[in-house]
């Protein structure tokens, strides 16, 4: 028995010492591909859309005018998909992440080993969350920065978004009904996995790519965004 205990020790140890070597591996390599910058690259006009990379302190949403002459997004994330229905907010913020987080995990505390589980080994569907903002309610800060986008950048993001989300055959965002975090938000079917390697962070931070504003290498944290914009947030 005492040699059996054994092995059963020496497994556990190294099966211990394996995921906090993962875990090391994992934290490290985001730490510094977070560090490494991808610049700023314009697409050509005059910056004037005001847009903002706004974090809750782990999640990083994209948020932007609800209408331009580019796009209405209140035509496809409704207010009236929202408890308030306040047509009163003009800025809307889009992210995206795994819909378990999303629907089953409104705080740290409601998180379930089986949650985590399957979002970090893509075992689960996801889901964008739309929220809609006062210009009071985007102070630029440590957590929220402040951006202006040209015609051509915001076009690019545009696109990206839209295809985040997925539609149905007439082409409207699908809504996933009874969900929300307060009065002003909602939740729709979205495209892609959730992983460890692609986060809700890394979705944002790839958005910011593709408009050509700057943004890490790759990261999926919020820390890795907003280290890109130390100088305006005060992040080091």
């Amino acid at each position: 028995m005492p040699a059996i205990l054994r092995k059963i020790g020496k497994f556990t140890g190294y099966t211990a010492a394996t995921l906090v070597g993962v875990v090391a591996v994992y934290l490290g390599t985001s730490w510094v591909l977070s560090r490494i910058p991808v610049a700023k690259k314009p697409y050509g006009g005059a910056e004037t859309i005001p847009f903002f990379v706004l974090s809750n302190g782990v999640h990083t949403d994209l948020v932007m005018p609800v209408k331009n002459s580019q796009i209405d997004w209140s035509q496809q994330v409704r207010y009236a998909h929202t408890l308030a229905n306040d047509t009163s907010l003009h800025y809307v913020g889009i992210g995206w992440g795994d819909k378990g987080f999303y629907l089953d995990t409104p705080t740290w505390a409601d998180l379930k080993v089986s949650t985590a589980i399957k979002a970090g080994f893509w075992l689960s569907s996801s889901a964008i969350h739309a929220t809609f903002y006062r210009e009071a309610d985007l102070r630029p800060g440590p957590d929220c920065v402040a951006l202006h986008l040209s015609p051509a950048e915001y076009t690019r993001l545009i696109a990206y978004i839209q295809a985040s989300f997925q539609h149905d055959a007439a082409g409207n965002v699908q809504l996933i009904p009874g969900h929300s975090y307060a009065r002003h938000d909602a939740f729709y079917e979205a495209h892609r996995v959730y992983s460890v390697l692609y986060t809700c962070n890394t979705w944002a931070n790839n958005g910011l790519k593709i408009s050509g504003q700057k943004a890490s290498l790759w990261t999926p944290f919020d820390t890795g965004i907003l280290y890109q914009y130390r100088d305006q947030t005060g992040v080091h």
